[in-house]
């Protein structure tokens, strides 16, 4: 059985939990308190020396940091990778974008406010970030205005959708007002209807 290492209030640790649902994969959730240094001790440094949350256990002595590649990993062989070569690579940008040009903008927003609660404190921090997260809906928005799901040519929800779904439906806790981009609030009532969906937390 696989166990996830991670904080259930994490957008990167909620996209494993996500997609393990969706295929009726049996898991075990293992906390780690990131507040309190619970990825930073001894044994969590030999599972990812980078000290982040998740990581997925496969087996004893192996395991998956970074969430977008436990993705891939637990993706491989099912739907929600596409075996077509173009469509993949239009999986791999939308992963890459969600890294690079929204994570940086909505999660760290996110983080600040839900996790530190020093939205005060943060305040011109918070205000840099508003173009680049609101870019980065904007580049969603224009897509899903034009299909269902993030991946053209897919037909379908992929992992694309969910590594940006993650931090996307709990972006008001970022700061960011959704009321303007009907068509992200469209696919996000898709996706939490997916069989198999689960919430965060």
């Amino acid at each position: 059985m696989f166990k996830v290492y991670g904080d259930r209030f994490s957008g990167n640790c909620y996209k494993v939990k996500l997609l393990l649902s969706l295929l009726g994969c049996d898991f075990e959730w293992v906390a780690v308190d990131i507040l309190k240094g619970g990825s930073r001790t001894p044994g969590f440094l030999a599972m990812n020396p980078n000290g982040k949350v998740p990581v997925l256990e496969i087996e004893p002595g192996t395991w998956v940091g970074e969430s977008n590649a436990i993705l891939c990993y637990l993706a491989d062989g099912t739907p929600y990778l596409p075996d077509d070569r173009l469509a993949r690579a239009r999986a791999f940008e939308w992963l890459f974008f969600e890294q690079y040009s929204h994570e940086p903008f909505i999660a760290t927003s996110r983080y600040w406010i839900r996790y530190l609660g020093k939205a005060e404190e943060y305040r011109a921090q918070l205000d840099a970030k508003r173009p680049g997260g609101y870019a980065a809906l904007g580049v969603m928005e224009r897509a899903l205005a034009e299909r269902d799901w993030l991946v053209a040519g897919a037909g379908r929800c992929t992992i694309a959708d969910i590594a940006l779904y993650a931090y996307t439906h709990v972006a008001h806790e970022g700061g960011f007002d959704l009321a303007g981009f009907p068509a992200i609030r469209a696919w996000l009532d898709r996706v939490a209807a997916l069989p198999g969906y689960a919430p965060m937390g």
